[in-house]
């Protein structure tokens, strides 16, 4: 069962991370597909290191930490880090310098990744730290105790560096729900997110309200690059917005 959840969920990130980009391609503005409700996007956390770094001018630093879901080797502009850092560029102010930056933790669990946390920070040192994780903990089965305690030690270790963080939980998959018990580990990365006053980035939610709302059909196993670009394009939008609204920036701070 286990191997069969593993594949499926390979296959929707193939899906997801498949499209090639053409040359030329312009960047699309943001299409209907896009629209979530508010509350997807708030976060009563605020990015305090974000804003300070908008304020004064300085370069913005984002490292997204997470899986192969979270690029695309073959067309990394079409990743969901590559459009939120169009869109940052695109709303905050000229003179703003935004840069992110991925880090692929391939097949590890939380604990595996937060291992690692300290010589990567010092290494890269991000203003930002955007942590997806719980997906290969699910799929291990990982006691949902040991996971909650897996991610607070890598929040700790980040902002003991310095850095801002969010949290962005696992991606929804109808054609995988019913195979893996995803609740508990979106349950505890929710109460890490609020013990450490951290965002949350509810993907999980997001992905699941385009496909109950027929914006986008993730259980066709005929997903093409197309729409494969447009989720990603999506999610990078949607990202964007939830790092200026919990950067808490004022209209003035960003471009019109």
């Amino acid at each position: 069962m286990k191997a069969k959840v593993l594949l499926s969920l390979i296959l929707l990130c193939g899906s997801l991370a498949a499209p090639v980009a053409r040359a030329g391609d312009a960047a699309p503005a943001a299409p209907a597909a896009c629209e979530l409700p508010s509350y997807l996007l708030t976060s009563e956390s605020r990015l305090s290191r974000v804003a300070d770094a908008v304020k004064a001018a300085k370069p913005l630093d984002i490292l997204v930490i997470g899986s192969r879901s979270t690029t695309i080797p073959s067309s990394e502009s079409s990743s969901y880090p590559a459009r939120m850092e169009a869109i940052l560029k695109e709303k905050l102010p000229a003179s703003e310098v935004v840069h992110v930056s991925v880090e692929i933790q391939s097949k590890r669990t939380a604990e595996e990744a937060a291992s690692t946390f300290v010589k990567l920070i010092e290494a890269k040192t991000p203003t930002l730290v955007i942590w997806q994780t719980g997906t290969v903990d699910a799929i291990r089965s990982i006691d949902p105790d040991e996971f909650r305690s897996a991610v607070t030690t890598g929040v700790v270790a980040l902002q003991k560096a310095g850095a801002d963080v969010v949290l962005m939980n696992l991606q929804y998959s109808p054609r995988t729900e019913t195979m893996i018990s995803a609740q508990p580990f979106l349950d505890n990365m929710r109460v890490v997110a609020q013990e450490h006053d951290i965002p949350l980035f509810d993907r999980f939610a997001i992905m699941r309200q385009w496909n109950d709302q027929g914006q986008f059909d993730l259980f066709s196993p005929s997903r093409g690059p197309e729409l494969a670009k447009q989720v990603h394009d999506c999610l990078g939008r949607a990202l964007a917005q939830f790092v200026i609204d919990a950067a808490h920036l004022e209209p003035a701070q960003q471009q019109n």
